[in-house]
């Protein structure tokens, strides 16, 4: 598998009779397997699936049931952001678990070499301040940002 690429890239080595085993199988799954019970998602499975093996593991207790839906339902729409974004990151950086040092278009990367960048997170600005790539601008917050941390560090001592 060393020759599969990572991310997004993989489906371009899918051979296509292994595209269509997969979409047939999920349409098998889907058609014949998974028959609806009435509710929204219940498939008569019980918890985790494991009806599918012979064990009667379905949740009884009403306030139960809806504490874990409620839960698969707010994890379900955090994941379906988070597959987004690694699909952008994928796009980005051609990774979805991401180096970006790979990705060298970007406009902060003007100032990744600048005294101050330090790891973790390399050169930090959530507000994007410097999205510009303008170097006079970033002179000029930077110097701010010295004076206002020795203010700070005064402070402190004086506090």
């Amino acid at each position: 598998f060393e020759d599969v690429p990572n991310g997004l890239k993989a489906l371009s080595v899918v051979p296509a009779a292994g595209l269509a085993q997969i979409v047939a199988f999920a349409g098998f799954i889907e058609l014949a397997v998974n028959k609806p019970t009435g509710e929204p998602g219940n498939f008569g499975k019980g918890f985790l699936g494991l009806g599918n093996v012979g064990l009667n593991v379905a949740i009884q207790d009403p306030d139960v049931r809806l504490k874990k839906l409620k839960a698969e339902i707010s994890n379900g729409r955090l994941a379906m952001v988070a597959i987004i974004g690694m699909f952008f990151q994928d796009g980005l950086t051609g990774s979805a678990w991401g180096d970006w040092a790979t990705y060298t278009d970007s406009p902060l990367r003007a100032f990744e070499s600048e005294l101050g960048v330090q790891a973790p997170v390399g050169f930090w600005d959530p507000a994007g301040f410097t999205s510009d790539g303008n170097a006079e601008n970033f002179a000029r917050r930077r110097q701010t940002e010295l004076k206002h941390g020795r203010v700070s560090m005064l402070a402190t001592m004086g506090y």
